[in-house]
């Protein structure tokens, strides 16, 4: 009897140990799947939420440099994000401090707008703390930091065409333009070699300045409108779009029918003055300023999400006359209606991120 009662002891014993040690193998099996749907490449919803975002900026000047933030804060708030803004009011030296500090404030991820060289100690700096940094418009070299640039050669080369077409190929223009930046300088590159292979197109003044720009124009261009009486300036080109608001109220008010504005950039103020028939401003080569921002924040998620992004990223320009715009007014959101390609850019987007647009 005694015997029995240890035999079923020791079986019953037995059994528990199996059931415990099953317990603890599926256990094991559950938390090792556990981690693995939450390794790079997951598509989880909810995995990159709550991050916190730093948008540092040269300046925030003009309605493209709004809309731009636009489309930042709206793909940031997409993801579950929470976004701080930075502006360095043209000051590259603050820009570089801004920097510094959002590394020091440990941002989970830091874009910035513009800006030069001085920023690369602190984009180095970033990288190897292992923060995702997502440049734009800024002639730096950091391995680790995803560039954005627009294709700025060709947008000046779109509008540069244009411009001789319309004026027959001869001329005296007014170039309005400031070095300094890195798109400028990209720009200048197609308006240097325009210049050479259009000997007949001349070059008769030039000007610019970041700072208040439209309004500098407009008083800089009043100026060479007084110097030049009607029948001396055929066209106008102008490298930014604040520039060409400049010139074109400058022109109006001095009654210069005669004179074209060829610019770069588009805003929704923008468009409604090249939609304005009584405007000199008649085209211009951009790529949707809200489109940068949302292509800027995915390529910072893509990085936090453990993607390996490449990184140079050109966003490519559509070019914007007013021949192609309907009389009505529009807005740039009602662009893509009217200009192929304008809008809606699927640049930086992977698949794993619909989760998250379909949590909106």
């Amino acid at each position: 009897m005694l015997k029995t009662k240890r035999k079923v002891w020791g079986l019953s014993l037995m059994l528990v140990l199996v059931v415990i040690l099953s317990a603890c193998g599926q256990s094991a099996q559950t938390a090792g799947g556990g981690d693995s749907s939450n390794t790079a490449g997951s598509s989880e919803p909810g995995d990159l939420r709550g991050k916190r975002i730093a948008l540092i900026m040269e300046f925030n000047t003009g309605t493209f440099s709004q809309q731009y933030v636009q489309g930042v804060e709206e793909e940031v708030k997409k993801f579950g994000g929470t976004l701080t803004k930075f502006v360095a009011d043209n000051d590259k030296a603050k820009m570089a401090s801004l920097l510094d500090s959002a590394i020091t404030q440990q941002f989970d991820a830091i874009l910035t707008d513009h800006g030069d060289a001085l920023l690369e100690p602190g984009l180095k700096k970033a990288v190897e703390r292992g923060i995702p940094v997502i440049v734009f418009d800024a002639a730096v070299n950091v391995p680790g930091a995803v560039v954005l640039s627009q294709d700025d050669q060709k947008m000046a080369e779109l509008t540069l065409e244009q411009m001789k077409k319309d004026i027959g190929g001869k001329g005296n223009i007014v170039k309005v333009w400031v070095a300094g930046f890195a798109p400028m300088e990209r720009r200048q590159l197609s308006y240097a070699k325009f210049l050479e292979e259009n000997p007949d197109i001349k070059e008769i003044a030039t000007f610019g300045s970041a700072q208040n720009p439209a309004l500098d124009t407009q008083a800089k261009m009043e100026a060479v409108l007084k110097q030049y009486p009607k029948g001396e300036i055929t066209a106008v080109w102008a490298a930014w779009d604040e520039f060409a608001k400049g010139a074109a109220r400058a022109i109006q008010q001095a009654g210069r029918d005669e004179i074209k504005i060829y610019g770069i950039d588009m805003s929704d103020e923008d468009l409604q003055m090249i939609q304005d028939p009584s405007n000199p401003w008649v085209a211009s080569a951009a790529v949707d300023p809200t489109d940068i921002g949302r292509v800027q924040v995915r390529y910072a998620y893509q990085k936090l999400h453990g993607d390996n992004p490449e990184e140079k990223v050109v966003l490519e320009p559509v070019y914007v006359h007013r021949d192609a715009l309907p009389d009505q007014q529009i807005s740039t959101s009602e662009l893509s209606q009217y200009v192929e390609g304008w809008g809606q850019s699927e640049q930086g987007k992977k698949d794993w991120m619909s989760e998250y647009e379909s949590a909106q």
